[in-house]
């Protein structure tokens, strides 16, 4: 027997279902935990000790999770809570490869809940359904019931935690009966996730990362900033570079060249986001790319016939980032990383609603007298020739734009949103103005320095997004602050 399947089926593990209130480990709760304790061993498998038990969530269960597993809020309203039960289940999990079917649910459940509890849970975890896709690819589906009408597996009680967790013990004794233990151990131990820290990070360093809403920063050989990143829950994610299942060649090398993590707590997703938009900007680090800076945005302007003084070249103009200010904004249409992007999207358009570019001045380069090439492919309605008013072509021009996004402030001064963070009972203000993040805040004090001093930023395409995806959020919280800036 080789080393690797030799130490897969002597490892203990723990074959862990959870029922819960919903699919959201940050704010759903479990209502019943299964465990099998067993192990894989030559020739078969043992079951040392099973245990269950339903779990008071102390929040209501949906209707439609009652329907699905049976389990109502009478059957859990005298059950223990999960805190009560934390420091057990934590020892009866210690030590064991945690496996579940779709193990980064359970996974995430059981670490969620432990937190709660002020308890850390770390584990070696293998997902069967991993598992499943990796020793029988011809296989288009891999969820439990297909797995167990596949391989002709019972269950006492679908969709109820123990039941559900010896459908998944039935499974790993088939499988390695089915393809034998060495290439059943080989494809368990590529399937079984766990982290291992590079030897210059300290355990203690990633402990002291809450697993809450915030950035982190990697910093390599001399402090040099190498990576910014998000993440609602902070340890998690932070973990999840070191995980050995990473295969990507720039993830490795990101893992090899941290030398120190920093991290910085926000109340809420909202506020990471701002942060890492800003932090990638200020630091520049090497592995991050999305985020960095965008020297070229632009975005189209429509200028009125009487500013134009008569010249349908001038109606339409390509304004840079830098003069985004309050007058230009109302009067925007789209956003654009470049010039090249921006005019092929103007093309677009212009085919769409048979403008003409070139008397619009974005045409081919020489002479806009007489007909343009797009009007003799009848690409063009035809201004350039005569063929329709300069009035019309403009009234189409401004309907063609209208199509993109408009990027004039829909409040009539500074606004601030607010976040909450349950766990510290703190909260922040968020305070923005014409699309630009001006900054957070947690007390009035702070605030009125803030609007008092606040110099306009350049405007940032990745700040305008995430904060209008924000407004757009039911429930958004929103403090008009105009009356404040005015009186400052």
């Amino acid at each position: 027997m080789s080393p690797a399947a030799d130490g897969l089926l002597c490892a203990p593990l723990a074959i862990v279902d959870l029922e819960t209130t919903g699919a959201n480990a940050a704010y759903d709760r479990v209502t019943e935990i299964a465990v099998i304790e067993a192990r894989l061993t030559p020739g078969g498998g043992e079951v040392s000790a099973e245990w269950s038990t339903l779990v008071n969530p102390q929040t209501t269960i949906p209707p439609a999770i009652q329907a699905l597993t049976g389990i109502t809020n009478a059957m859990v309203a005298g059950a223990p809570s999960f805190a009560e039960l934390a420091q057990a289940l934590h020892e009866r999990l210690a030590g064991r490869v945690l496996v579940a079917h779709n193990a980064r649910f359970d996974y995430g459940f059981l670490k969620s809940e432990f937190e709660r509890a002020g308890l850390r849970f770390e584990a070696r975890s293998l997902c069967t359904v991993k598992l499943s896709r990796r020793l029988y690819p011809e296989h288009a589906r891999h969820n439990l019931d297909s797995l167990m009408t596949r391989h002709d597996l019972s269950c006492r009680a679908r969709h109820r935690a123990l039941g559900d967790a010896e459908v998944v013990w039935q499974f790993l004794l088939r499988a390695a009966a089915e393809h034998g233990e060495e290439v059943f151990a080989a494809a368990a131990q590529q399937t079984v996730k766990h982290t291992t820290l590079p030897p210059h990070l300290a355990r203690a360093e990633i402990d002291a990362i809450p697993d809450a809403p915030g950035v982190y920063i990697f910093r390599g050989e001399g402090g040099l900033p190498i990576y910014v990143g998000k993440s609602v829950k902070l340890r998690t994610r932070v973990l999840a570079h070191f995980a050995d299942d990473i295969r990507s060649a720039k993830a490795m090398q990101l893992a090899r060249e941290v030398r120190r993590i920093e991290w910085r707590r926000s109340a809420g997703e909202f506020g990471a986001l701002l942060a890492e938009a800003r932090l990638v900007k200020e630091l520049a680090p090497a592995f991050n790319r999305r985020l960095r800076r965008a020297h070229s945005l632009c975005g189209f302007s429509l200028v009125t016939l009487d500013e134009a003084a008569g010249d349908p070249a001038k109606t339409l103009r390509l304004v840079g980032a830098g003069d985004f200010d309050a007058g230009v904004l109302p009067r925007l249409r789209g956003v654009f990383r470049s010039e090249r992007a921006a005019l092929a999207a103007l093309r677009e358009l212009a085919d769409e609603h048979r403008l003409c570019l070139q008397s619009l001045g974005f045409g081919e380069a020489g002479s806009r007298r007489g007909a343009c090439f797009r009007h003799q492919l009848r690409q063009c309605a035809g201004l350039c020739a005569g063929a329709e008013g300069t009035e019309t072509h403009h009234a189409r021009v401004a309907l063609a734009l209208a199509s993109l996004q408009s990027l004039a402030w829909p409040y009539r001064g500074p606004i601030g949103l607010r976040e909450h963070d349950a766990e510290q009972d703190r909260g922040e203000l968020h305070v923005i103005d014409q699309w630009r993040h001006l900054g957070t805040v947690r007390s009035e004090a702070e605030l009125g320095e803030l609007l008092h001093d606040a110099a306009i930023a350049p405007f940032d395409l990745d700040q305008y997004q995430i904060i209008a995806r924000q407004l757009r959020k039911t429930g958004a919280r929103v403090v008009d602050l105009a009356p404040l800036a005015r009186a400052g």
